[in-house]
């Protein structure tokens, strides 16, 4: 029943099911626990986890989503009260993919918590010591993966919010021996590429001009970095998939990175004692004169000559940046509420392009970088705009609508999770992840494009994830990476036409239905 209201109102559950709701729920989780709601796995269950697997009552599971608790959304390291991310997302994937509820579990791996809060929280339900670094903390994650697989083959696993340092180094260590992905850097990657290959739409232009558009991104982390890879391919697939189309992709974009800085000021004029937090945001440009430069971020450091011919500098700030570059696209994935503050969008309002899009991805949404009200108002009635988090259409006058499109994740994870299951692959390619952000990009009509609407209503997930998962399984036939799905083998998949294949995932989508009971009468 709670499935089938779900389903039926997804529009309206979502957000409760999910961001931003769900944020709240995992920063008072402790306080609200009433009963287990999956699997925890902690750094004291080292050399026991094979047999704990044992543990989970159902014989076959189909999908896990597992966090470490250490970077929540854009909430933080909230420690083992994180597990209602991966209880959200696999609602999700019952609601909007038809997996079978008694086949998916979340998991809490407890590694301890930096969050001081919690660590002298009585309440707090997880080890409160801090947390696991270096290879003790790759040691506690490998004899989990070695468990669950050892116990369910064919499961597939989704990371999520693992805290940047280590979201790709798992990715990479696993990605070639497991059926896994990493939903923040590979599935917020590929709502992104849709969006901008949307948004290279709306401006009445076909998807192939998107190696044309200027990017300027704000936000270094995880997600900003994995959806900088994943355009930069997209791209040079688009310019001809060699090293110098890898080289000139690169050059289309502009990476500021922004980070929080926190004191508090005590005291007032009127000698009245307040705790204010103040917060900051400085770094800026990155430029290969950035000291310390993260190794994934490094190869999107702009040339120092190049930045300065821009008329820019390392650190620049993202105003000035904005108004130099004078982007096609602000994309921002940086978790800093309100960074596209006025003076940024006063000064997008110099872009080159003839729709800019502003793309405000940060999640929960009081760490949306702006909100559409004000994207429309500073910037004008003739932009694209999109969030991580819902917000409500704006009412231009004169009977136009700004359209908020909500890039959200759930628009392919399920599909990737289904089309993988459904398809049998060994593992989770780059071209099945890129084949799922196409089918999501080319869902909407011209029509709708051409009014800004450049992702689906809520309301059609089902079908939505129907096209990616069918996108998903046709892309890992061709990669020959597909094994069969119980009865289907992977000989017949290769038969099914494309047709054949969105009736085969439609018809093992479960779904929340009483069946008929006929009684006969004596």
């Amino acid at each position: 029943m709670y499935f089938k209201v779900l389903i039926a109102n997804i529009e309206e559950y979502a957000p409760i099911v999910y961001t931003p709701t769900v944020g709240l729920a995992c920063q008072n989780y402790s306080g609200l626990f009433r009963r287990p709601r999956g699997m925890y796995f902690s750094a004291e269950d080292r050399g026991e986890m094979m047999s704990m697997v044992y543990n989970w009552p159902a014989e076959q599971v189909d999908m896990i989503v597992v966090t470490d608790g250490s970077r929540i959304l854009g909430l933080g390291d909230l420690g083992v009260q994180g597990i209602g991310i991966a209880i959200g997302k696999l609602d999700l994937y019952v609601a909007a993919a038809g997996i079978n509820p008694q086949r998916v579990l979340p998991v809490m791996i407890d590694v301890g918590t930096n969050n001081e809060k919690l660590l002298k929280d009585p309440l707090y339900l997880g080890l409160q010591e801090h947390r696991l670094d270096g290879d003790e903390y790759i040691a506690v994650l490998d004899e989990f993966m070695e468990a669950v697989f050892t116990r369910w083959p064919h499961v597939i696993v989704q990371f999520e919010d693992f805290q940047s340092k280590w979201a790709f180094k798992l990715l990479q260590r696993y990605r070639n021996a497991y059926r896994m992905f990493n939903d923040d850097v590979q599935g917020t990657a590929g709502v992104a590429i849709a969006g901008l290959l949307g948004a290279v739409r709306a401006q009445g232009r076909p998807m192939i001009d998107f190696p044309k558009q200027k990017i300027v991104v704000a936000g270094a982390g995880s997600a900003g970095i994995g959806v900088l890879n994943a355009a930069r391919k997209t791209m040079a697939r688009m310019l001809g998939n060699n090293e110098s189309a890898f080289e000139s992709a690169g050059r289309q974009f502009w990476v500021v990175d922004a980070k929080k800085i926190s004191w508090r000021l005590l005291g007032s004029p009127l000698l009245i004692v307040v705790p204010l937090r103040i917060l900051i945001m400085f770094k800026g440009l990155i430029t290969e004169e950035r000291e310390n430069i993260d190794l994934e971020a490094l190869p999107f450091a702009r040339k120092v000559e190049e930045a300065s011919r821009q008329g820019l500098r390392e650190g620049a700030s993202l105003a000035e940046v904005v108004r130099e570059v004078k982007p096609d696209v602000l994309l921002g994935l940086s978790a800093v509420g309100g960074l596209f503050s006025k003076e940024v969008l006063e000064a997008l309002k110099g872009s080159t392009s003839t729709r800019p899009a502003i793309f405000a991805m940060s999640n929960p949404t009081k760490n949306a970088e702006c909100t559409p009200e004000e994207a429309f108002s500073i910037v004008g009635d003739n932009i694209i705009f999109a969030s991580g988090s819902p917000f409500k259409d704006v009412d231009l006058g004169n009977g136009h609508i700004g359209h908020c499109n909500q890039g959200n994740n759930m628009y392919l994870f399920p599909g990737i999770g289904l089309g993988t299951l459904l398809s049998g692959s060994r593992i989770i390619s780059d071209g099945m992840l890129q084949a799922a952000a196409e089918c999501l990009a080319a869902y909407m009509t011209e029509e709708e494009v051409l009014k800004g609407i450049i992702y689906p209503l809520t309301s059609r997930i089902r079908d939505i994830t129907k096209e990616v998962a069918a996108a998903v399984v046709k892309e890992a036939i061709e990669e020959d990476l597909a094994e069969g799905y119980r009865e289907m083998d992977a000989r017949e998949l290769r038969k099914l036409s494309q047709e054949e294949i969105e009736e085969y995932v439609k018809n093992n989508m479960w779904s929340p239905d009483y069946p008929t009971l006929v009684y006969k009468k004596d």
